[in-house]
Protein backbone atom coordinates (compact mmCIF):
# COMPACT_ATOMS: atom_id res chain seq x y z
CA UNK A 1 0.00 0.00 0.00
CA UNK A 2 2.97 2.37 0.79
CA UNK A 3 4.50 1.43 -2.44
CA UNK A 4 1.53 2.08 -4.02
CA UNK A 5 0.45 5.38 -3.01
CA UNK A 6 3.91 6.44 -3.62
CA UNK A 7 3.78 5.50 -7.20
CA UNK A 8 1.03 7.11 -7.75
CA UNK A 9 1.98 10.40 -6.39
CA UNK A 10 4.92 10.44 -7.94
CA UNK A 11 3.34 9.49 -11.38
CA UNK A 12 0.56 12.62 -11.25
CA UNK A 13 3.67 14.51 -10.03
CA UNK A 14 5.45 13.52 -13.53
CA UNK A 15 1.92 14.12 -15.81
CA UNK A 16 1.98 17.58 -14.02
CA UNK A 17 5.23 18.29 -15.35
CA UNK A 18 4.01 16.76 -18.63
CA UNK A 19 1.26 19.00 -18.71
CA UNK A 20 4.05 22.09 -18.06
CA UNK A 21 1.61 22.66 -14.41
CA UNK A 22 5.28 23.06 -12.38
CA UNK A 23 3.06 23.69 -9.44
CA UNK A 24 1.07 20.05 -9.50
CA UNK A 25 4.77 18.38 -10.67
CA UNK A 26 6.56 20.25 -7.16
CA UNK A 27 3.31 19.25 -5.21
CA UNK A 28 2.79 15.35 -6.04
CA UNK A 29 6.49 15.00 -5.82
CA UNK A 30 6.80 16.35 -2.23
CA UNK A 31 3.04 14.36 -1.08
CA UNK A 32 5.07 11.07 -2.85
CA UNK A 33 8.43 11.97 -1.00
CA UNK A 34 6.48 12.10 2.12
CA UNK A 35 4.03 9.53 1.86
CA UNK A 36 6.86 7.20 1.44
CA UNK A 37 9.14 8.50 3.80
CA UNK A 38 6.06 8.50 6.64
CA UNK A 39 5.07 5.41 5.48
CA UNK A 40 8.29 3.07 5.60
CA UNK A 41 9.32 4.98 9.07
CA UNK A 42 5.53 4.06 10.34
CA UNK A 43 6.20 0.45 9.42
CA UNK A 44 9.29 -0.24 10.48
CA UNK A 45 8.94 1.66 13.38
CA UNK A 46 6.22 -0.68 14.74
CA UNK A 47 7.35 -4.12 13.08
CA UNK A 48 9.99 -6.51 13.54
CA UNK A 49 13.00 -6.40 11.30
CA UNK A 50 16.36 -8.94 11.14
CA UNK A 51 14.87 -10.09 14.48
CA UNK A 52 14.23 -6.90 15.96
CA UNK A 53 12.31 -3.71 16.42
CA UNK A 54 13.72 -0.53 14.51
CA UNK A 55 13.97 1.60 17.09
CA UNK A 56 13.54 5.21 16.68
CA UNK A 57 13.31 6.43 20.54
CA UNK A 58 16.96 5.32 21.18
CA UNK A 59 18.75 8.50 20.65
CA UNK A 60 18.77 8.33 16.84
CA UNK A 61 15.25 9.69 15.50
CA UNK A 62 17.19 13.73 15.32
CA UNK A 63 17.20 12.91 11.12
CA UNK A 64 13.67 12.04 11.10
CA UNK A 65 12.56 14.57 12.96
CA UNK A 66 14.69 16.91 11.27
CA UNK A 67 12.70 15.60 7.92
CA UNK A 68 9.34 15.48 8.99
CA UNK A 69 10.13 19.45 10.23
CA UNK A 70 11.82 20.38 6.62
CA UNK A 71 8.63 18.65 4.92
CA UNK A 72 6.54 20.96 7.43
CA UNK A 73 8.08 24.22 6.14
CA UNK A 74 8.21 22.93 2.17
CA UNK A 75 4.76 21.75 2.14
CA UNK A 76 3.76 25.45 4.17
CA UNK A 77 4.94 27.39 0.93
CA UNK A 78 2.50 24.65 -1.39
CA UNK A 79 -0.07 26.12 0.87
CA UNK A 80 0.28 28.90 -0.23
CA UNK A 81 0.66 28.44 -3.50
CA UNK A 82 -2.23 26.23 -3.54
CA UNK A 83 -4.51 28.87 -2.10
CA UNK A 84 -4.20 30.53 -6.18
CA UNK A 85 -5.49 27.27 -7.99
CA UNK A 86 -8.47 25.65 -6.58
CA UNK A 87 -10.01 24.65 -3.24
CA UNK A 88 -9.59 21.08 -3.89
CA UNK A 89 -5.90 21.15 -4.36
CA UNK A 90 -5.66 23.30 -0.97
CA UNK A 91 -7.63 21.20 0.84
CA UNK A 92 -5.33 18.20 -0.28
CA UNK A 93 -1.85 20.19 0.59
CA UNK A 94 -3.65 21.25 3.92
CA UNK A 95 -4.55 17.63 4.91
CA UNK A 96 -0.69 16.86 3.68
CA UNK A 97 0.55 19.13 6.66
CA UNK A 98 -1.40 17.58 9.15
CA UNK A 99 0.05 13.53 7.93
CA UNK A 100 3.54 15.56 8.18
CA UNK A 101 2.48 16.78 12.02
CA UNK A 102 1.66 12.75 12.30
CA UNK A 103 5.29 11.68 10.93
CA UNK A 104 7.07 14.48 13.47
CA UNK A 105 4.75 13.35 16.41
CA UNK A 106 5.85 9.76 15.51
CA UNK A 107 9.33 10.56 15.69
CA UNK A 108 8.66 12.11 18.98
CA UNK A 109 6.46 8.74 20.20
CA UNK A 110 3.60 11.23 20.66
CA UNK A 111 1.49 10.15 17.96
CA UNK A 112 -2.42 9.58 19.33
CA UNK A 113 -3.09 6.71 17.46
CA UNK A 114 -7.05 8.46 16.55
CA UNK A 115 -5.34 11.32 15.80
CA UNK A 116 -3.93 8.84 12.90
CA UNK A 117 -6.75 7.26 11.96
CA UNK A 118 -8.61 10.81 11.29
CA UNK A 119 -5.89 12.29 9.21
CA UNK A 120 -5.21 9.88 7.05
CA UNK A 121 -9.11 9.60 6.67
CA UNK A 122 -9.88 12.89 5.47
CA UNK A 123 -6.82 12.40 3.07
CA UNK A 124 -7.93 9.47 1.44
CA UNK A 125 -11.28 10.63 0.80
CA UNK A 126 -9.38 14.18 -0.73
CA UNK A 127 -7.84 12.19 -2.51
CA UNK A 128 -10.27 10.19 -4.19
CA UNK A 129 -12.92 13.54 -4.82
CA UNK A 130 -9.91 14.92 -6.26
CA UNK A 131 -8.66 12.45 -8.84
CA UNK A 132 -12.37 11.77 -9.36
CA UNK A 133 -12.96 15.03 -10.25
CA UNK A 134 -10.08 15.82 -12.29
CA UNK A 135 -11.01 12.63 -14.31
CA UNK A 136 -14.31 13.50 -14.96
CA UNK A 137 -13.90 16.84 -15.46
CA UNK A 138 -11.07 16.25 -18.29
CA UNK A 139 -13.18 13.34 -20.25
CA UNK A 140 -16.25 15.46 -20.22
CA UNK A 141 -14.41 18.65 -21.09
CA UNK A 142 -17.19 20.47 -18.42
CA UNK A 143 -16.58 20.89 -14.40
CA UNK A 144 -18.98 18.17 -13.65
CA UNK A 145 -17.40 17.92 -10.24
CA UNK A 146 -16.56 21.40 -8.65
CA UNK A 147 -12.62 21.46 -7.58
CA UNK A 148 -13.61 25.20 -6.51
CA UNK A 149 -11.97 28.53 -6.83
CA UNK A 150 -9.18 30.21 -6.01
CA UNK A 151 -8.82 31.44 -3.30
CA UNK A 152 -6.23 33.88 -3.44
CA UNK A 153 -5.75 36.54 -6.61
CA UNK A 154 -3.94 38.72 -8.03
CA UNK A 155 -5.81 41.61 -9.69
CA UNK A 156 -4.40 43.16 -12.45
CA UNK A 157 -5.25 45.59 -15.44
CA UNK A 158 -6.11 44.42 -18.68
CA UNK A 159 -2.99 46.75 -19.83
CA UNK A 160 -1.14 44.86 -17.70
CA UNK A 161 -2.21 41.29 -18.96
CA UNK A 162 -1.86 42.72 -22.82
CA UNK A 163 1.29 44.88 -22.81
CA UNK A 164 4.11 41.83 -22.26
CA UNK A 165 2.09 40.09 -25.20
CA UNK A 166 5.04 39.74 -27.93
CA UNK A 167 2.49 39.39 -30.79
CA UNK A 168 -0.80 39.92 -31.64
CA UNK A 169 -3.13 37.11 -29.29
CA UNK A 170 -6.66 37.06 -30.57
CA UNK A 171 -9.01 34.67 -29.22
CA UNK A 172 -10.69 32.18 -31.14
CA UNK A 173 -13.82 32.50 -30.25
CA UNK A 174 -14.11 35.81 -31.38
CA UNK A 175 -15.13 36.02 -35.63
CA UNK A 176 -12.60 39.50 -35.50
CA UNK A 177 -9.91 37.69 -33.98
CA UNK A 178 -10.21 34.62 -36.64
CA UNK A 179 -10.53 37.46 -39.01
CA UNK A 180 -7.34 38.97 -37.75
CA UNK A 181 -4.97 35.77 -38.13
CA UNK A 182 -6.20 35.05 -41.15
CA UNK A 183 -5.25 38.53 -42.52
CA UNK A 184 -1.77 38.10 -41.22
CA UNK A 185 -1.59 34.65 -42.57
CA UNK A 186 -2.63 36.35 -46.08
CA UNK A 187 -0.28 38.50 -46.12
CA UNK A 188 2.61 36.18 -45.71
CA UNK A 189 2.73 35.97 -41.74
CA UNK A 190 3.46 32.92 -39.44
CA UNK A 191 0.87 32.48 -36.54
CA UNK A 192 0.18 30.16 -33.77
CA UNK A 193 -2.67 28.19 -34.38
CA UNK A 194 -4.70 25.45 -32.24
CA UNK A 195 -5.22 22.15 -33.63
CA UNK A 196 -7.38 19.20 -33.09
CA UNK A 197 -4.18 17.66 -31.27
CA UNK A 198 -1.73 20.18 -30.63
CA UNK A 199 -0.55 23.46 -31.20
CA UNK A 200 0.96 24.23 -34.50
CA UNK A 201 2.63 27.08 -36.82
CA UNK A 202 0.91 28.08 -39.66
CA UNK A 203 2.10 29.61 -43.22
CA UNK A 204 -0.07 30.22 -46.41
CA UNK A 205 0.97 27.79 -49.14
CA UNK A 206 0.57 31.17 -51.66
CA UNK A 207 3.66 32.34 -49.44
CA UNK A 208 7.02 30.40 -49.70
CA UNK A 209 8.82 32.98 -48.00
CA UNK A 210 6.43 32.85 -45.47
CA UNK A 211 6.98 28.73 -45.29
CA UNK A 212 10.78 29.22 -45.17
CA UNK A 213 10.33 31.22 -42.30
CA UNK A 214 9.09 28.50 -40.18
CA UNK A 215 11.78 26.12 -40.62
CA UNK A 216 13.74 29.09 -39.31
CA UNK A 217 12.03 29.85 -36.42
CA UNK A 218 11.70 25.65 -35.60
CA UNK A 219 15.05 25.54 -36.38
CA UNK A 220 13.99 22.48 -38.82
CA UNK A 221 16.29 20.57 -40.66
CA UNK A 222 15.93 21.37 -43.82
CA UNK A 223 15.53 17.53 -45.36
CA UNK A 224 12.18 17.27 -42.82
CA UNK A 225 9.04 17.92 -44.85
CA UNK A 226 5.76 20.12 -44.10
CA UNK A 227 2.44 19.21 -44.36
CA UNK A 228 -0.70 20.72 -45.15
CA UNK A 229 -4.01 21.39 -44.03
CA UNK A 230 -7.32 21.43 -45.94
CA UNK A 231 -10.85 22.11 -44.76
CA UNK A 232 -12.49 19.16 -46.20
CA UNK A 233 -12.17 16.03 -48.52
CA UNK A 234 -14.53 18.15 -50.94
CA UNK A 235 -11.35 20.13 -52.12
CA UNK A 236 -9.42 17.66 -52.28
CA UNK A 237 -11.69 16.06 -55.26
CA UNK A 238 -11.95 19.06 -56.75
CA UNK A 239 -8.54 19.53 -57.40
CA UNK A 240 -9.15 15.79 -58.89
CA UNK A 241 -5.93 13.80 -58.03
CA UNK A 242 -4.86 10.43 -59.09
CA UNK A 243 -5.75 8.80 -55.99
CA UNK A 244 -7.39 4.83 -56.48
CA UNK A 245 -10.90 4.14 -54.78
CA UNK A 246 -9.31 1.96 -52.56
CA UNK A 247 -7.35 5.73 -50.91
CA UNK A 248 -10.40 7.84 -51.23
CA UNK A 249 -12.28 5.50 -48.74
CA UNK A 250 -9.40 4.97 -46.63
CA UNK A 251 -9.43 9.15 -46.85
CA UNK A 252 -13.27 9.33 -46.02
CA UNK A 253 -12.92 7.18 -42.89
CA UNK A 254 -9.87 8.73 -41.44
CA UNK A 255 -10.59 12.29 -42.20
CA UNK A 256 -10.87 14.62 -40.16
CA UNK A 257 -9.17 13.41 -37.94
CA UNK A 258 -6.08 13.18 -36.23
CA UNK A 259 -4.15 10.97 -38.81
CA UNK A 260 -2.36 12.30 -41.93
CA UNK A 261 -1.85 10.76 -45.28
CA UNK A 262 1.26 10.49 -47.08
CA UNK A 263 0.31 10.78 -50.98
CA UNK A 264 1.58 11.12 -54.00
CA UNK A 265 2.38 14.73 -54.70
CA UNK A 266 1.67 16.58 -58.83
CA UNK A 267 0.59 19.37 -60.30
CA UNK A 268 -2.94 19.22 -58.79
CA UNK A 269 -1.37 20.69 -55.52
CA UNK A 270 -1.69 24.38 -57.40
CA UNK A 271 -5.64 23.51 -58.61
CA UNK A 272 -6.20 22.69 -54.81
CA UNK A 273 -4.43 26.14 -54.24
CA UNK A 274 -0.91 25.60 -53.09
CA UNK A 275 -0.08 27.74 -55.33
CA UNK A 276 3.79 29.30 -54.98
CA UNK A 277 4.23 27.17 -52.19
CA UNK A 278 4.19 23.99 -54.17
CA UNK A 279 8.35 23.45 -53.86
CA UNK A 280 8.21 23.96 -49.99
CA UNK A 281 5.80 21.77 -49.10
CA UNK A 282 6.10 17.74 -48.96
CA UNK A 283 8.53 16.08 -50.66
CA UNK A 284 9.60 16.01 -53.96
CA UNK A 285 7.85 13.05 -54.80
CA UNK A 286 4.88 12.95 -51.90
CA UNK A 287 2.80 15.40 -49.45
CA UNK A 288 1.23 15.05 -45.85
CA UNK A 289 -2.14 16.23 -46.29
CA UNK A 290 -4.56 16.21 -43.26
CA UNK A 291 -8.22 17.16 -42.50
CA UNK A 292 -8.48 18.63 -39.07
CA UNK A 293 -11.30 17.91 -36.74
CA UNK A 294 -11.18 21.65 -35.40
CA UNK A 295 -14.50 23.77 -36.40
CA UNK A 296 -11.96 26.81 -35.73
CA UNK A 297 -9.16 25.82 -37.82
CA UNK A 298 -11.48 23.96 -40.70
CA UNK A 299 -13.07 28.08 -40.64
CA UNK A 300 -9.62 29.82 -40.04
CA UNK A 301 -8.38 27.47 -43.90
CA UNK A 302 -11.45 28.42 -45.57
CA UNK A 303 -10.82 32.08 -45.26
CA UNK A 304 -7.15 31.81 -46.29
CA UNK A 305 -6.80 28.27 -48.59
CA UNK A 306 -4.26 25.44 -47.57
CA UNK A 307 -1.89 26.08 -44.14
CA UNK A 308 1.23 24.78 -44.05
CA UNK A 309 1.40 23.18 -41.04
CA UNK A 310 4.05 21.99 -38.36
CA UNK A 311 4.00 21.36 -34.78
CA UNK A 312 4.75 24.92 -32.49
CA UNK A 313 7.63 24.05 -30.51
CA UNK A 314 11.63 24.21 -31.21
CA UNK A 315 12.92 21.38 -32.66
CA UNK A 316 13.46 18.41 -31.14
CA UNK A 317 11.47 19.62 -27.85
CA UNK A 318 7.58 18.88 -26.65
CA UNK A 319 4.75 19.97 -28.65
CA UNK A 320 3.23 22.88 -26.76
CA UNK A 321 -0.41 21.69 -25.56
CA UNK A 322 -1.89 25.76 -24.76
CA UNK A 323 -1.60 28.83 -26.28
CA UNK A 324 0.58 29.88 -23.63
CA UNK A 325 3.01 27.89 -24.31
CA UNK A 326 3.46 28.98 -28.17
CA UNK A 327 3.57 33.08 -26.84
CA UNK A 328 6.23 31.99 -23.99
CA UNK A 329 8.18 29.79 -26.43
CA UNK A 330 8.09 31.17 -30.27
CA UNK A 331 5.54 34.75 -29.86
CA UNK A 332 8.70 37.11 -29.81
CA UNK A 333 9.27 35.12 -33.82
CA UNK A 334 5.82 35.43 -34.65
CA UNK A 335 3.52 37.97 -36.25
CA UNK A 336 0.23 36.15 -34.03
CA UNK A 337 -1.00 33.67 -31.81
CA UNK A 338 -4.22 32.30 -32.41
CA UNK A 339 -5.70 31.34 -28.36
CA UNK A 340 -7.79 28.70 -27.88
CA UNK A 341 -7.07 27.33 -24.41
CA UNK A 342 -5.65 23.93 -23.79
CA UNK A 343 -5.52 21.73 -26.82
CA UNK A 344 -7.27 18.37 -26.98
CA UNK A 345 -4.29 16.10 -27.27
CA UNK A 346 -0.52 16.09 -25.78
CA UNK A 347 0.84 14.19 -28.85
CA UNK A 348 0.98 15.35 -32.88
CA UNK A 349 -1.40 13.25 -34.92
CA UNK A 350 -0.61 9.76 -36.71
CA UNK A 351 1.35 10.19 -39.84
CA UNK A 352 0.31 7.36 -42.55
CA UNK A 353 2.55 6.31 -46.04
CA UNK A 354 -0.23 5.48 -48.40
CA UNK A 355 1.71 5.62 -51.46
CA UNK A 356 1.82 2.24 -52.17
CA UNK A 357 -1.99 1.48 -50.62
CA UNK A 358 -2.79 -0.78 -53.56
CA UNK A 359 0.28 -2.23 -54.02
CA UNK A 360 1.53 -3.10 -50.72
CA UNK A 361 -0.65 -1.80 -48.16
CA UNK A 362 0.21 1.03 -45.95
CA UNK A 363 2.84 2.12 -43.80
CA UNK A 364 2.87 3.69 -40.12
CA UNK A 365 5.57 6.62 -40.11
CA UNK A 366 4.94 8.09 -36.42
CA UNK A 367 2.24 7.33 -33.86
CA UNK A 368 0.59 9.91 -32.28
CA UNK A 369 -2.66 10.43 -31.03
CA UNK A 370 -4.32 7.75 -32.72
CA UNK A 371 -3.37 4.52 -31.94
CA UNK A 372 -1.31 2.57 -34.97
CA UNK A 373 -3.40 -0.56 -34.03
CA UNK A 374 -6.54 1.40 -34.94
CA UNK A 375 -5.12 2.65 -38.01
CA UNK A 376 -4.78 -0.84 -39.18
CA UNK A 377 -8.19 -1.78 -38.31
CA UNK A 378 -10.03 1.27 -40.21
CA UNK A 379 -7.38 -0.37 -43.54
CA UNK A 380 -8.59 -3.80 -43.12
CA UNK A 381 -11.82 -2.93 -42.88
CA UNK A 382 -12.03 -0.52 -46.03
CA UNK A 383 -9.82 -2.77 -47.59
CA UNK A 384 -11.85 -6.03 -47.17
CA UNK A 385 -15.44 -3.84 -47.70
Amino acid sequence: LILIGGFVQLLAGFLAFRKYDHLGGAAFLTFSALWSSYGVTRVLGAAPVSGHLLDLGAGNTEGFTAGSVAFLVLNAFLIILASSFNVVLLCLTLAMEFLTVCFLLFTLEKLPLPFEIAVLSILSIICFYGATASLANCMFGKDLLVMGPALLTVQSSRKDREDPLPCVCPRSHLTSGLRTIAELLNTGAVCGVPTDTVYALAASCRHPEAIEKVYRIKDRPQEKPICIFISNLEQLRAAAPPISPLLWEFMENVYPGGIGCIIQKGEWLKKLGVGAGYSRVGTQDSIMIRVPDLTVLVHLIDMTGPLAITSANPSGEVDSTHHDMVISRLGHKLEGVLCDGESDEVVASTVVNCTKIDESGITIVREGCIPAGKVMQIFERVKNR
